[in-house]
């Protein structure tokens, strides 16, 4: 038997994230997964109004947010039958294109990044020749006196002996690939980040009414009308000018750069069989002409259309009552009455397992730009294909830690290029006195829908059933969800649980490398975590970045 790291808590907005991998002659070969916090708010709907749904649900995640509000005011719409406005329609894309820029930017800075970035080695670099290698590589070059200055400051900031969000992370390790110069650029870059995610954010409250949790969406529409200004419209196109900007200047250009240092994690953290999309940015009516398409996707690129009716959560090693895997619609949350104990050999955490037709399926950009590659998406293929050329890979690198990492920053690309076409749409109709962005329906008796959508960290659907004007089931599959569940009755291990064996671990008291693969799915991330060696009873305290 190998050795047992445990990295517990990664935490998450919505919960904590255990994760235990056994290691093996420097290699996991196996790994578990554990949410260790329950959710419950599908208990908490029932019986209640379906138009208040999104405001509760909204509130799972402050990270994720607007998101759960879409996808549920969307199930209430296909349950009641309502087709909303082009306004309504355009609108909500701005806010979800808003949302992903955003959530990216701030995942590869300020989460994920430093996994690959040591920020101690940028103190020893030549401002003179990181100014070189901004111009070779940026879109945004800057000159030495620039980089000197960050050197300046962040040698200021460590000498102060208060590092803040750096402080006790790995520093040195020997798994850091990239030389001083490439980590100056990079911290100049991640401390641009933080000032422009604050401005991303405003791009949700220009039509939103605040973030986090935009308040403008209704079941039937959008409620902002009163924003359908030239003047409100034009702030939001500048916030998103420089945005983009930063995006097609700084963030690709990055990616490319820091990916060259570690190309041998193209064949590190994939092994998933199947990779999920339902789809994203509506370009007529809401399921009419995806931006992002919709389907399923196996590791030869095979591709077949989404099919919902397949999708089923198995509890069988979560902390639930025993029962059949069941689709959403029909689905139960039963949690376990007492004390619940972890037990990887049994139950072991608070998710579910979902499959979709038995399988375990991968959400997220990986997933989204596998699906688009696979029906020929000509922006997503250019793309994808420029990426793998800059970077002498096969395509094979792209079912990896390294492929999950660069389809964010690809899929970033097309969707902030897709939204001039929207806000130019969004001009011409309110030019027009177009104004309308509701639409009145009336609550029926019964009915059922799912609003499906796909978010920054993957595929997200909300289930409703509906009965005399109640709620009478509500259920929610998120992206975590998909990736992050446990084993189910099969013994067929969850997305992230496959992704993480055959991954190297160098020293156990600091397994940056474990981090690696589970950052690029996205969770959001603790501040401590304490490794234990069961053989040596030892134990390490960390801090993650």
């Amino acid at each position: 038997m190998g050795k047992r790291i445990i990295v517990d808590p990664i935490t998450r907005i919505e919960g904590h994230l255990r994760i235990e991998v056994e290691v093996e002659k420097g290699k996991v070969v196996d790994a578990w997964c554990s949410g260790q916090m329950f959710r419950g708010i599908e208990m908490m709907l029932q019986g209640r109004d379906p138009r208040d749904a999104h405001h509760f649900v909204q509130r799972s995640c402050g990270v994720c947010t607007y998101v759960h509000a879409l996808a549920s005011v969307r199930a209430v719409e296909q349950a009641c039958n309502i087709e909303i406005p082009e306004n309504a329609r355009i609108i909500r894309n701005l806010l979800h294109g808003s949302q992903f820029q955003h959530d990216h930017i701030v995942h590869f800075y300020h989460l994920h990044a430093l996994d690959w970035v040591d920020i101690v080695s940028a103190l020893s670099a030549d401002p003179a020749k990181t100014a070189k290698l901004s111009e070779n590589v940026s879109g945004r070059p800057q000159n030495s006196a620039y980089f000197s200055e960050i050197q300046t400051r962040l040698k200021t900031f460590v000498n102060s002996g208060q590092l803040g969000p750096f402080n006790n992370a790995y520093w040195g390790h020997s798994a850091y690939n990239l030389p001083a110069e490439a980590n100056l650029m990079a911290s100049a870059h991640y401390i641009e980040g933080l000032k422009l995610q604050a401005k991303a954010a405003r791009m949700h409250a220009i039509f939103g009414g605040k973030n986090p949790h935009p308040q403008s969406l209704v079941v039937g529409g959008i409620t902002s009308v009163r924003d359908l200004t030239p003047e409100r419209i034009d702030e939001y196109t500048q916030i998103w000018k420089e945005t983009k900007a930063f995006v097609d200047e700084v963030y690709l250009p990055d990616l490319l750069a820091i990916a060259s240092f570690y190309k041998e994690w193209g064949a590190i953290g994939g092994n998933n069989d199947a990779y999920l999309a339902y789809g994203e940015f509506p370009q007529k009516k809401v399921d009419d002409d995806l931006l992002l398409p919709g389907g399923v996707v196996d590791a030869s690129l095979a591709y077949a259309a989404v099919n919902t009716d397949k999708i089923a959560e198995d509890v069988t090693r979560a902390w639930y009552e025993k029962g059949e895997a069941k689709h959403p619609l029909s689905g139960e949350t039963k949690p376990i009455a007492g004390e619940v104990f972890y037990n990887t050999d049994d139950k072991y955490s608070w998710i579910k397992a979902p499959r979709y037709a038995g399988k375990s399926a991968e959400v997220g950009p990986l997933a989204r730009v596998l699906v688009a590659y696979a029906k020929g998406h000509d922006h997503v293929k250019k793309l994808v294909d420029h990426t793998l050329k800059t970077l002498d890979v096969g395509k094979g690198a792209l079912f990896s830690t390294l492929g999950r990492t660069a389809a964010r920053a690809i899929e970033t690309v097309v969707i902030s290029d897709a939204m001039e076409g929207w806000i130019e749409t969004l001009k011409s109709n309110i030019a027009s006195g177009n104004k309308k962005t509701y639409q009145p329906w009336t609550m029926p008796d019964k009915g059922q829908g799912g609003g499906l959508n796909d978010v920054p960290r993957g595929a997200l659907g909300h289930w409703i059933d509906i009965k005399g004007g109640k709620i009478k089931n509500y259920q929610y599959v998120v992206p975590s969800t998909w990736n992050f569940g446990p084993r189910d009755s099969k013994k067929q291990k969850g997305p992230v649980e496959k992704s993480l064996v055959g991954t190297p671990v160098a020293d156990p008291s600091k397994p940056i490398e474990v981090l690696r693969t589970v950052h690029s799915f996205d969770p959001c991330l603790a501040c401590a975590v304490h490794v234990i060696d069961p053989h040596t009873n030892q134990t390490y305290e960390v801090k993650v970045i």
